[in-house]
């Protein structure tokens, strides 16, 4: 699917739970606050979590009426039909005019994708520019990717998910003779040094090398991102100071989705300074 304009960020991975709804609201929020047109497109057709989140975001600024920017959002459901050729040309479908509705109305278009392998999913990947894996730091999430030595902790298998990318990869070569920007993220780190962290380091390590990608450092694992889900708001949303004041945990997420932007070296322009009323 030949494409101009927006910049494009998928963010995927066939394990559910790795944080991918949460991330990819979050680098929507921060785009948006830093000046830039944000467009986001949910194909999860089952958990539907991103839609959830901006429905809920919707909702809170009606009701306390806040202005907090939220992106342009479409969800595209899988078509159920009898014939999978059919169900499979009316995705195209409807994604192409999805893509074609917006992609030079805006700067970004961030896609959310299931924890599962989909038409829709597969479409997704083949459109990225840039592509984001969270990875929870853990072997077993690990095993999406490759299969793992027990004995030295380094890839011998290629797995079903690191197969789709590197599909998704070739063909964006031979169409575009560009290249996916591929990083996997560690989510859910753990605050304390462990053998277990330690090894998915060194494997996570070996796995870039053999897929050529680049590991970037995520999210701490953090009670605040349940908090902030059911009144849609993000650590970059300003606190109502009469009302709130910042935890520790909020500052330092805020932090770490900062460096975590900043590792993915996106064609930001910091059009408006992002709001920085966090109260200590």
């Amino acid at each position: 699917m030949a494409r101009d304009g927006a910049h494009v960020i998928v963010i995927g991975n066939e394990k559910g739970g790795s944080g991918k709804s949460t991330t990819a609201f979050h680098l929507a929020v921060y785009l948006l606050y830093v000046g830039h047109r944000v467009a986001t497109i949910d194909v999860d057709s089952r958990q539907q979590t991103l839609t959830h989140y901006v429905r809920n975001r919707r909702v809170h600024v009606q009701e306390t009426g806040r202005k907090l920017p939220n992106p342009q959002h479409f969800h595209l459901p899988s078509a159920w039909g009898d014939s999978r050729k059919e169900n499979q040309q009316a995705e195209f479908d409807m994604f192409r005019r999805s893509v074609g509705e917006i992609e030079n109305k805006v700067d970004f278009l961030i896609i959310d994708t299931p924890g599962f392998d989909t038409n829709l999913t597969r479409l997704a990947h083949s459109l990225a520019d840039t592509l984001v894996t969270p990875v929870n730091d853990s072997l077993i999430d690990i095993n999406v990717l490759a299969r793992i030595d027990p004995d030295t902790g380094q890839p011998v298998e290629t797995s079903h998910y690191a197969r789709l990318v590197q599909r998704a990869r070739s063909e964006r070569l031979a169409i575009g003779g560009e290249t996916i920007d591929w990083v996997l993220v560690r989510n859910r780190i753990s605050m304390l040094a462990s053998r277990n962290t330690r090894q998915v380091q060194t494997t996570l390590d070996g796995i870039a090398t053999r897929f050529g990608c680049r590991l970037a450092d995520g999210i701490a694992e953090r009670v605040i991102f349940r908090s902030l889900f059911p009144t849609g708001t993000t650590v970059f949303d300003p606190l109502d100071d009469e009302v709130e004041s910042a935890s520790v945990s909020h500052v330092s997420a805020r932090q770490e989705y900062r460096n975590l932007v900043s590792s993915l070296n996106l064609p930001i322009v910091n059009r408006h300074a992002e709001p920085l009323r966090l109260s200590a």
